[in-house]
């Protein structure tokens, strides 16, 4: 059944009865899984995940080769098989789980410290209970808090959310409005991309685009989406703070 699109601009809300620029509820907990290093629970509208970190734990492997010189990061995402409308599980070798995992970790071992910890590794565990919409942001910001809790130095962290226009065919751009953190129903039938940022000053760490769109229409994409950073970075700040005894009580065990 394709999008009824007529209701943007007729009442300008969407079909879950968000604004254009309107974030879906957002909440998520630290320090959840007491015998991982680090841990967290996210959900984003109705997409859910829970990540757990293990490490760094050093390599078994011996050795003292320059690739060892730092920490490797690895990912593993596992999507629940009652998790989406279509009742089945992806197997390790699905391609958009090998991209996602792939994104993630290239996207954490540039903001790490992973120098610090050589001949290591360090495993992200991403656990996806339910879909939504916008799995690679909302994967993203559950190993940021989970990471966080972990207490690994970094640079900064990475909040991300996904970014789209409403009409992947209109005639002229007027008609194509961008829209800021698509559900599950959205991003089956309009174009959207995953962006996510870097510290306070929209530095882009990580840009995917699953789908075809005019290049006219990128710009405004990436700036909704830039801005959407912005407010999830916000409430990450806000998720730490609320855990912030937490924390302090790990660090000093």
């Amino acid at each position: 059944m394709p999008l009824d699109t007529s209701s943007y601009t007729l009442a300008h809300l969407r079909l879950d009865g968000r604004r254009w620029n309107e974030l879906r509820r957002m909440s998520g907990q630290i320090s959840t899984q007491a015998a991982a290093d680090g841990s967290s629970y996210l959900e984003m509208g109705n997409t859910k995940v829970i990540c757990t970190i293990q490490g760094p734990v050093e390599s078994r492997r011996g050795g003292g080769s320059a690739q060892n010189a730092e920490a490797k990061i690895e990912v593993e995402i596992n999507l629940a098989g009652f998790s989406g409308i279509e009742r089945k599980r992806r197997g390790k070798g699905d391609k958009r789980t090998s991209e996602m995992q792939h994104t993630i970790a290239s996207a954490f071992a540039s903001t790490l410290s992973t120098n610090l910890y050589p001949h290591s590794t360090i495993t992200i565990n991403l656990h996806i209970l339910s879909q939504d919409g916008s799995p690679l942001a909302a994967c993203i910001n559950a190993a940021t808090l989970a990471l966080i809790d972990a207490g690994i130095p970094m640079t900064d962290y990475i909040a991300a959310c996904t970014a789209g226009s409403t009409a992947s065919y209109a005639s002229n751009d007027e008609e194509a409005d961008p829209l800021l953190d698509l559900n599950g129903q959205e991003e089956q039938e309009l174009p959207f991309l995953t962006v996510g940022t870097l510290g306070t000053e929209d530095k882009i760490s990580v840009l995917m685009m699953e789908t075809r769109v005019q290049t006219s229409r990128l710009e405004a994409m990436i700036a909704v989406g830039l801005d959407g950073c912005r407010q999830i970075r916000s409430m990450l700040d806000n998720i730490v703070r609320a855990h912030g005894n937490d924390l302090l009580q790990k660090s000093t065990t």
